[in-house]
């Protein structure tokens, strides 16, 4: 099975540079998308070789959102962490497969002068309980824009990005402790040299230059890892300040 993420900061934006494209060239069988920025009816149609999509818009316009295509049907759907003050932003699908639940999340910012960091120590520690309840009944692949970059290999600049946001030792932290309790980080699992990014700002020729930040990810439960066949960057989609990641796990 073929997975791929992407943080598309804005579908109709990506849509009308035919972002897209490269779905068909890729060919994956589920689709997971973050920060769509937009709410049901503002699009057509799109991507009807995936029947089965599901939606989860933020309550405000305009505003982060997540979406799921799938060419399978899932057995089940949940939206949110189950906390009204997490779960108006649309942030969370998780989907329940025959062997996994895949859970698509984009992760709150701790914004400029960390003024929110305090929600998003909450969200972190929501978000590793809703994975782990999952977890009780069958394992778990989750997916998205963490807004973390967990070690220093995975950004270009940590010296100089030490307490920003996505490099405050309270976000690292709340990343290492899904690692403890036995998910894993795919991509660093398969690469373990630096110079891998996701995310570049817009500033400064940054994705020229290749100085940019790891922060979206692909994990997986421990139970999965014999499954894992590859974990991928696609840097070569442009379209977004992101670029997709990709996941390949064997059939049982």
């Amino acid at each position: 099975m073929y997975l791929i993420s992407w943080n598309v900061n804005g579908l109709r934006a990506v849509l009308k540079r035919d972002g897209l494209a490269f779905v068909h060239t890729e060919r994956p069988d589920i689709l997971c998308l973050q920060e769509i920025k937009l709410q049901d009816g503002q699009i057509d149609p799109i991507l009807p070789e995936y029947p089965h999509q599901h939606w989860n818009y933020a309550r405000r316009k305009g505003y982060s959102g997540t979406a799921v295509f799938s060419k399978v049907e899932p057995e089940g759907i949940r939206y949110g962490l189950g906390d009204p003050s997490l779960d108006g932003e649309g942030r969370v699908i998780s989907l329940e497969y025959p062997a996994f639940f895949l859970v698509n999340v984009y992760t709150p910012n701790a914004q400029r002068e960390l003024a929110r960091l305090e929600h998003r120590t909450r969200w972190d520690a929501a978000f590793l309980r809703h994975l782990r309840e999952l977890e009780t009944v069958k394992p778990v692949v989750f997916c998205g824009d963490l807004n973390v970059a967990h070690q220093e290999i995975d950004l270009a600049r940590p010296a100089d990005n030490r307490s920003n946001p996505g490099f405050t030792d309270q976000e690292r932290a709340g990343f290492s402790r899904l690692l403890a309790v036995g998910f894993i980080d795919t991509f660093r699992e398969l690469h373990a040299e630096g110079g891998h990014y996701t995310w570049w700002s817009y500033m400064f020729r940054a994705r020229e230059k290749n100085i940019g930040w790891r922060i979206d990810y692909f994990g997986i439960s421990e139970a999965l890892r014999p499954l894992l066949e590859d974990a991928v960057i696609l840097d070569g989609v442009r379209g977004s300040d992101h670029c997709p990641v990709g996941l390949r796990l064997a059939a049982q």
